[in-house]
C-alpha cells in the first residue's frame, strides 16, 4: 500500500482574512464621518451587521464584532471580527468644499499648525534585531 498525498489550495477572500480565530476587514469612510460619527452596515458571514463608528475616528482604528469570526475547533464560541477604519480625505475640492475647510481649519486654530516629528515607536522585536546587527 502507498501513501496518498493531498495539497489543498485555498482561495483568499476578497474582503476577510484570517488570524487565528478571528477575521479581518477594512472599511473605508469619508473625513466627514471619521470626524461626526455614523453607523455602517456590514455583510458578514452571519448577515448584515451595524458598526458605530465614533466621533473623532482616527485612521488605523480597529473596531470588534465580538463572535463574528471563526468557529473554535471543539467548541461552540467563535473568534471576533476585527474592523480597521480607514479614512478617505478628498483629493479635489470645488470651490465652496475649500472655503468650508479654511473655515473650519481657522475655527480650530489649525491654519499654521505647529507640526512635530515624534518618537518612532518599535517594537521589542525590532530593537532586538537591531541590538544583533540581522
Amino acid at each position: 500500500a502507498g501513501d496518498l498525498h493531498l495539497e489543498v489550495a485555498i482561495r483568499e477572500h476578497p474582503v476577510f482574512t484570517r488570524d487565528g480565530d478571528d477575521l479581518r476587514a477594512t472599511v473605508t469612510i469619508p473625513m466627514t464621518a471619521a470626524a461626526l460619527g455614523t453607523t455602517i452596515s456590514l455583510e458578514t458571514f452571519d448577515g448584515e451587521r451595524e458598526l458605530e463608528i465614533a466621533p473623532g475616528t482616527q485612521v488605523g482604528t480597529t473596531e470588534t464584532l465580538t463572535g463574528l469570526g471563526v468557529g473554535r475547533l471543539r467548541r461552540s464560541s467563535r473568534g471576533d471580527l476585527l474592523v480597521t477604519v480607514n479614512v478617505e480625505v478628498p483629493s479635489k475640492l470645488d470651490a465652496k468644499q475649500r472655503e468650508l475647510l479654511e473655515q473650519l481649519a481657522q475655527m480650530r486654530g489649525e491654519t499654521n499648525p505647529d507640526v512635530k516629528l515624534g518618537n518612532h515607536h518599535r517594537g521589542p522585536f525590532s530593537r532586538l534585531r537591531d541590538r544583533f546587527n540581522l
